[in-house]
Order: C-alpha cells, then structure tokens, then sequence
C-alpha cells in the first residue's frame, strides 16, 4: 500500500507540474492581443505595424454604445479584469507582458521586433519623428472635433505641405 501511495504521490506531483507548464508555455505563445475601441484612432498604427511585421494578433474592439450616451459597458465590464497595471485602451497583451498606452506599446513593439535603429543617432530620429508626429495628430484631432470643422479645414490643408516636408 506504500509504494502506491508514494507512485500516486508523484505521478500526481507530475500531472500538476506538466499541466502547471502546458498552461504557461500555452500563454507565452498565444497570439498578442490588442484591444481598442471599434474605431481606427490610437489602435490603428499598431495594427499596421503588426500586420508590416506579419504579426498574427487577436484584434479585440469594444463597441460604444449609440448617441447621446456612447455607453462604454463593453469596455468597463472587462477593465479590470485583465491584470493592467494602468487599465487603459489601448491596451497591448503578450503572453507575460500587459501593457496600455500608445507610445509604450511602439516603444516594446519597436523593440521587439528590432525597429528602434542600431545607434543612438536612429533612436533619437525616432523617437523625436513619433514625438512631431503625436503632435501632428493631435492638431488634426482638434480640428475634426471641432463644431467648426468646415472653417478650419482649409488652413490646415494649405499648411500640410509644410507640416509634412521632413517625413
């Protein structure tokens, strides 16, 4: 009776262990997840630069509810329950690392998948080419939202050129 008690001790002790390894060699190669609102906005970069890097990722977008109140119960319901250190959207999920904001999520991918430059000089490029190109965005966000999109298109238009000369 023993020696079965001792054999089922241990077998036990290494189904727990095999499952306990399956479970997180399972994490570490599911495909990435990105979540973000159903819109482009802040996601779609990313997913352009993971389709340029032919990354295979789950695109997990949360749908706001219909006007006047845009409900974000999608969203809100699944928040916290995702292990974000800054719950946020958008938010980036591979295997062990769980990460929100935009410019953190291009600096790992950019990492990762060896994008940063190879010397100081091209990581200072980029770095200040990401930094004028968020603030082009948002100058371009103000516009769109704005109640008098229609009068302060064409400005902007006619400063594109130069806006977009060094790119």
């Amino acid at each position: 009776v023993r020696d079965i008690s001792n054999y089922c001790a241990v077998s036990g002790c290494f189904v727990r262990t095999f499952l306990l390894y399956k479970l997180q060699y399972s994490r570490r190669n599911m495909a990435p997840t990105l979540g973000y609102w159903q819109i482009r906005g802040l996601a779609h970069a990313i997913r352009m630069l993971l389709h340029y890097k032919e990354v295979e990722f789950e695109d997990k977008m949360y749908e706001q509810g219909d006007a006047p109140d845009f409900s974000r119960e999608q969203w809100t319901k699944e928040k916290f329950t995702l292990g974000l250190d800054w719950p946020n959207l958008p938010y980036y999920i591979d295997g062990d690392v769980k990460m929100t904001e935009t410019s953190a999520i291009f600096a790992y991918l950019g990492r990762k998948y060896n994008l940063c430059g190879s010397t100081e000089d091209a990581k200072i490029r980029n770095d200040v080419t990401y930094s004028v190109q968020q603030s082009q965005r948002t100058d371009f966000v103000r516009i769109a939202y704005n109640p008098k999109f229609e009068e302060l298109k064409a400005p902007f238009q006619a400063s594109l050129q130069e806006r977009l000369q060094k790119f």
